[in-house]
């Protein structure tokens, strides 16, 4: 490459995401008592936690706080150098980063956060402190059996510049893309990778930027049948939301589920390899009644319209979220004028 602004960070994976929660009790109730996570670290303030094949300290971050919110999102790049070269793409972009560690956040090593061009609070690092593998540990694979965070989905409204920035800055691949079915035929969601397997990343149309959903991958299918006869009888009926179902777009099984504070968690198996360089986009119809799930199961309100409002990496404060500028969920054609050029949604 040229110059530093067209080379392509080495993006390794998602890495893990931190939760605001409003009662860090309840929500270690939740997530560790009831789901199985692990507890790498806590305090009064924050609980670290992983899944039982994460060989580093954290996938999931619950933070307590007085409103519930996202704190960042992070993604581990292969080589220390990658966070420099995103810190001169940052610099060319004029987008504000700084930089954080572990005196911020146990466990971690040098690591970038910025406000993205979406709006979304977004961590970069390499190094983090590695934990005991418990892959074998099969003592400790108890209620859902989290083995490892899997990918983030977020609402953003407009799905057609999101995808631009995460693959012609970041270098992520579409594995699977859905269209709407008007006219003229716009990107309504998709699915992009820098592992081999389905997503890191989904593009949902819908109001943003928020988080959809945190995805954590599980042992097997039994996992997320038995997690929600937990759940039923832990009284956790209300935060069961959609499924136990099959993916229509991806094949997974899986099992949607809601926090004390509304954040939404997937529990997710059966992911594909993509991982040939030829790999061609999986395309599918908005209103392929098989789409949402191959059993035809159509999924709540709740699930299109409902998501996790994030926070500025800056002062912490909830950011603005904006309406699509093209077209509702539904997939209807706006007035609006479509955005051409990348811009920070959150001021």
């Amino acid at each position: 490459m040229s110059s530093a602004t067209t080379q392509i960070p080495d993006i390794v994976r998602t890495a893990h995401v931190e939760y605001y929660v409003t009662d860090l009790e309840k929500s270690r109730e939740f997530y560790v008592d009831t789901l199985g996570f692990i507890v790498t670290e806590e305090n009064r303030s924050r609980i670290y936690l992983r899944g039982l094949e994460d060989r580093f300290h954290h996938c999931l971050i619950l933070t307590k706080k007085d409103l519930p919110a996202v704190g960042h999102i992070a993604f581990r790049v292969r080589n220390d150098s990658d966070l420099d070269l995103l810190a001169r793409l940052f610099e060319n972009m004029k987008l504000e980063f700084r930089w954080s560690n572990s005196k911020e956040e146990s466990g971690l090593g040098r690591a970038l956060r910025v406000q993205d061009p979406l709006g979304f609070p977004v961590e970069f690092f390499k190094d983090m402190e590695e934990a005991q593998w418990l892959h074998q540990r099969f003592d400790r694979h108890t209620r859902a059996g989290i083995m490892r965070i899997d990918h983030v989905n977020m609402f953003v409204p407009d799905v057609p510049l999101a995808s631009n920035w995460y693959t012609e800055r970041l270098g992520f691949a579409c594995s699977e893309y859905t269209e709407t079915e008007d006219k003229n035929p716009k990107l309504w969601a998709t699915w992009l990778r820098r592992k081999p397997t389905v997503h890191d990343v989904a593009l949902m149309t819908g109001r943003g930027p928020r988080l959809h959903h945190t995805g954590f991958v599980v042992a097997e299918k039994d996992s997320i049948l038995d997690c929600a006869d937990v759940l039923a009888a832990k009284g956790y009926l209300k935060n069961l939301e959609r499924g136990p179902g099959r993916h229509g777009i991806s094949n997974a099984f899986f099992l949607y589920i809601r926090d004390p504070d509304g954040h939404r968690v997937e529990l997710y198996t059966g992911d594909y390899l993509s991982a040939d360089p030829d790999w061609k986009p999986l395309k599918w119809k908005l209103n392929d009644p098989q789409r949402q799930t191959f059993w035809g199961a159509p999924a709540p309100e709740s699930w299109f319209k409902e998501a996790s409002l994030v926070t500025s990496v800056f002062t912490e404060k909830i950011v603005k979220t904006v309406e699509p500028k093209n077209r509702s969920v539904s997939g209807k054609v706006s007035k609006r004028k479509k955005t051409s050029s990348y811009a920070v949604l959150a001021h």
